[in-house]
This record gives structure tokens, sequence and C-alpha cells, in this order.
């Protein structure tokens, strides 16, 4: 279904009841839900804060998907505990459930598999599938000695691939995993920087970040080219659409003074054009069918987090983020299209809010693929 822009206000609520705290400690605990809304003061649209800032939280990777399908519950990592671990909340009741009790969760690389029922995460070199009912898990792979998780975990949409960097003093790799074996397969090893690596919908290859280029490489490690995107400037993130048909990414210009844009490249044809100008967007993410945008300004003047609607290149502003680092803001939208999610330190350590975009936003209707 397509989404259309409309100009109508809207209203978002969620239940607000006490704080963080249980009884018991550990996984399978459950938190009671914190969510506090407030009329954001710009624009006096209704923002959702969903965990407390006296802690930190976090989603995962802004490629990862966290949000089930049916865009009931959302998977995030905090450091309620006294160390960071992964938890479940039920976006109707604000209630979380502690999923894991692990020894060193990478944030990052919590990532919800292809039916909702399961996740992976790094746990130190282990990764780590669990049940989302169960809790149960197993340990499809562990990184071999000399090498460390680097800046990069993903799951295939189908979930039967996953893809890590591994690096360690001199070296970079990229390695795919048969998540149902374990067997590892190098498609890249250098001695630049790579980090981000994200599995094509619908295809066996992988974008991935190399020296502040994106790359592409194919599952047999064949075909590992660099894309021919803009060289104005530099790359921001970057993510594939929907489809899988093209690569949406962010640039800033060389030249200051000039607005950061979105912009999307083709690989099957070596295209690439211009979406639309932001707001100095530093950050972004798609809804279901890529015609609406969420981003996140990095203008001190203007921090805040915008709608742009692809099909007429005009944005509606819809809260101020006030993040110190607009990079973590890194807003993204529920599969359903309804709602975005992003993170502030606005209120003391990082944490997550929500807000409705029902009334601008069309419904799309990820539940079946």
């Amino acid at each position: 279904m397509k989404s259309r822009w409309t100009r109508r206000g809207f209203l978002f609520s969620l239940p607000t009841v006490a704080a963080w705290g249980a009884e018991s400690n550990g996984k399978g605990r459950v938190l009671p839900s914190v969510v506090q809304r407030f009329p954001d003061p710009a624009t006096e649209f209704i923002i959702s804060r969903i965990t407390d800032p006296s802690h930190t939280s976090v989603l995962s990777a802004y490629y990862n998907r966290v949000i089930s399908k049916h865009s009931n519950f959302m998977l995030y990592a905090s450091d309620l505990s006294g160390r960071f671990e992964a938890y479940r909340m039920d976006l109707k009741s604000g209630q979380s459930r502690q999923l894991t009790d692990a020894a060193n969760l990478a944030p990052a690389s919590l990532a919800l598999t292809a039916g909702d029922h399961d996740f992976y995460y790094f746990d130190g070199p282990r990764l780590m599938n669990a049940h989302l009912s169960t809790l149960k898990t197993r340990q499809p792979y562990a990184i071999p000695e000399k090498f460390e998780l680097g800046s990069g975990f993903s799951v295939a949409e189908d979930g039967m691939y996953a893809a890590v960097i591994e690096k360690n003093d001199t070296l970079y790799r990229l390695q795919l995993i048969q998540t149902a074996t374990g067997t590892a397969t190098k498609l890249v090893e250098c001695d630049e920087e790579l980090r981000d690596p994200i599995p094509r919908p619908k295809r066996a290859s992988i974008l991935y970040r190399r020296a502040g280029g994106l790359w592409l490489v194919n599952y047999d490690a064949r075909q590992n080219y660099r894309l021919r995107v803009t060289d104005d400037g530099e790359i921001g993130p970057a993510l594939w659409s929907p489809d899988g048909h093209s690569v949406l990414y962010l640039n800033y210009p060389e030249d200051r003074r000039k607005l950061h844009s979105i912009r999307e490249f083709t690989p099957d044809t070596n295209e690439d054009k211009l979406i639309a100008t932001t707001s100095q967007f530093v950050h972004f993410g798609c809804n279901a069918d890529a015609s609406v945008f969420v981003g996140a300004s990095g203008s001190k003047a203007s921090p805040y987090v915008l709608l742009l609607v692809r099909a007429v290149r005009r944005e509606l502003t819809l809260a101020e983020h006030r993040a110190t680092d607009p990079q973590m803001v890194a807003p993204i939208f529920a599969p359903n299209s309804q709602r975005i999610f992003f993170t502030s330190d606005q209120q003391g350590k990082p944490a997550l809010y929500t807000m409705s975009v029902d009334k601008f936003v069309e419904e799309t209707d990820t539940a079946n693929g």
C-alpha cells in the first residue's frame, strides 16, 4: 500500500505506570512501564519517552530489524541491571522483559529473525540465538582467537545467513555465517576499516563500508567492488531500499554551505540520482515502501526529527531531539509505518522515544512479507 502525505494532526497515547523496578533480577524478569507522555516544546506534538533516562537504553544498529512485523513489540538494550542486556518491550503496555543474562552483550548486534520468534546477538566473541518465548539459547558461531567483533553485524532477510565484521590489530574481515551450521566464509579481508555489513534483500550479496566508500560483495566472494556513488563530499548512513533494488544513502557535500541530501544508487544500472535535499540530516530511515523518510538534523540551531515526503520533497518537523550527538538519534519507522522511534540524551542518559505518525503516513502491511 502506498504511503500518503496528509495534513491532519495526531494524538498518540501509551499507558504511563510505575518506575523501573522488580523484586527479582535476571533473565525473564518483567519490568513495569515507565512511559511518559509530553508535548514537544517546538511542535506541541505528543512524544512518548519509553525508557528511563537515568539508565542508558539504545536500539540496535539502524539496519537491524528490532520491531516486530506486526509492530507490537520491540527489542532494545539497556544497562538497567548494571551491564547491557537485551529487553523486549510490549508497545501496548510498555512493559519490558529481560531476555538475556550476557557477560558482554554488544547492543548494536540485536537482530530479529524473519518469523519474530527468536533473535541474534553477540555476547563477547560468541554469536547467540535466543528464543523469545522460552529464552533458550544456542551458539551458532564464535569469533576465532586473535580476532574480535568489529563495527557491524546483521542477519539476512531469510535468516539463513548473517554477516559480521571481525578485526585484529592489523586486519579487518567480513565473514558470512550460515546460521544453521555456524560455517563461516571469508568474503573480504584487508587492512582498511570495514564496517556496517547489510545483506541485500532478495539477493545473495552484502553492502558494506570500506575506508569511507560503499562496496558490494556476493555471498561467493566474487564481484567485490566499490559502488560508483557521488564523489562530492562524504557518504553518511546507507541502507537498502525495502525491495533491495537500490541503496539509499546520505551525502554530505564538500561545500559545507550546501544541504545534505538523500541519494539513491542502483547497482544493476550504476545509476546514482538525487532523491531530495534535507534540513541537514545526519541520520535517516525510511518507511516500508521508501515513500517517506524520517531524519535527524545535525543543525545546532534546529535539532529536529523530521519527516520528508519523497514525492513532493517536503519536510514536516515532528519534534526536537536535542541530542548531544545527533548521530545517536538514528530514527526508524515501525514496519507498519505508523510510528517512529529515536534515541536522545536530552533528558539525561540516552533513552528511547516514540511518536505516532499515523495521521501523516498511510499504514503499510508487512506482516505477511
